[in-house]
């Protein structure tokens, strides 16, 4: 899927201001129950473990990433941001958010995802090889993983606890309403 580059630039600007439009109807709509909670927060867990383990793997604009997560997929981060998302809309037991969610994913997080491809494109001169034998979204089996290990002091570096307070409040707001 291509985007329009206008298009895609001007719903990047769009990404922070609709993360607090999900919010918002986080909080408004969901109706959790401790079922969906069992089910859907261990999913959340999986997608907020898969960017951990990629914001290990990834110094920006330094190095290109290829090992870790980054040999199964190419934008490991958003693979895991929409993991946590599904695993949210489970607990939550709102359709309407899956919705919303799916939508905000499709209409501004991958024009982003091609505006940054291009400019790993652009920094890195073996970036279309790896494009080539990565997927872009959807994780396959590497035929060899990468010799870099994980290292916490990238997942500081990458502000990747911004993600874990976020998951903790997401998921103890959807416990609070579970339980009231």
């Amino acid at each position: 899927m291509s985007f329009p580059k206008r298009y895609a630039d001007a719903v990047a600007k769009l990404r922070v201001p609709s993360g607090f439009i999900l919010i918002a109807a986080f909080l408004w709509l969901s109706a959790p129950s401790p079922v969906s909670l069992a089910a859907g927060l261990p999913v959340s867990l999986a997608g907020l473990w898969i960017r951990t383990w990629a914001a290990g793997h990834l110094e920006k604009n330094i190095t290109l990433a290829e090992s870790g997560p980054y040999a199964w997929v190419r934008n490991p981060l958003y693979v895991g941001t929409l993991t946590v998302a599904a695993g949210f809309v489970i607990a939550s037991r709102r359709w309407e958010l899956g919705v919303l969610f799916a939508a905000v994913f499709l209409l501004i997080y991958l024009p982003v995802v091609e505006l940054e491809e291009q400019h790993l494109e652009k920094l890195f001169p073996s970036y279309q090889a790896y494009a080539r034998r990565v997927p872009k979204l959807l994780p396959r089996m590497p035929a060899m993983r990468g010799p870099k290990r994980f290292q916490w002091a990238l997942y500081f570096r990458n502000r990747e606890y911004q993600a874990l307070a976020g998951f903790l409040a997401g998921a103890g707001i959807l416990c609070w309403k579970a339980i009231r």
